[in-house]
């Protein structure tokens, strides 16, 4: 009997583990990605500070890499960044991952004009700007807060570009 009552704890135990994992994952939001195939544009909202995870210091509240863009190779992208952060600047940039990680803003980004503007100090609570940029180099990527210190704590999402892609995706990893 007290095998069984073991085991059955350890069950209830393990479930609640999966609850709250599931609970913490945030859904993915159909209409942060608009694709238009006929002009081969990928459009994603990026929105920093969409929830507390991490302090803050996430993109729609996903953290070290847990969400994942696909875009075909060739692809132009759109980013489309929002600061909703009630207390902190943030700003976004894509990094290549062949490098280590950077401790802030990466020089050159990984494809040209792909940065927001105030990549270094961030933008403030409320405020916007987009960038566009070719998807030309397969690969894998970060989406990266360039406010020194802020991608380090784990403001990153990946993007990955290749010629396998059919069609831009998001989802969860």
């Amino acid at each position: 009997m007290t095998k069984l009552s073991s085991t059955l704890g350890f069950l209830v135990i393990a479930a609640q583990g999966v609850a709250a994992q599931t609970a913490s994952t945030p859904p993915v939001d159909n209409n942060w990605l608009s694709v238009d195939s006929a002009s081969k544009t990928a459009t994603f909202q990026l929105t920093s500070g969409l929830t507390q995870l991490n302090g803050g210091l996430n993109f729609n509240g996903f953290n070290d890499g847990k969400l994942t863009l696909s875009v075909p190779t060739g692809w132009n992208v759109v980013i489309r960044f929002k600061n909703q952060d009630p207390n902190l600047t943030h700003s976004a940039e894509i990094a290549d991952t062949a490098k280590p990680m950077p401790a802030g803003p990466q020089d050159p980004p990984a494809f040209p004009h792909a940065t927001t503007a105030k990549l270094m100090t961030g933008l403030a609570s409320g405020d916007s700007d987009t960038f566009k940029f070719v998807a030309n180099k397969p690969g894998s990527y970060m989406i990266f807060c360039g406010v020194p210190g802020h991608g380090l704590a784990g403001m990153w999402l990946r993007l990955s570009v290749s010629p396998a892609e059919k069609r831009p995706t998001l989802k969860t990893t």
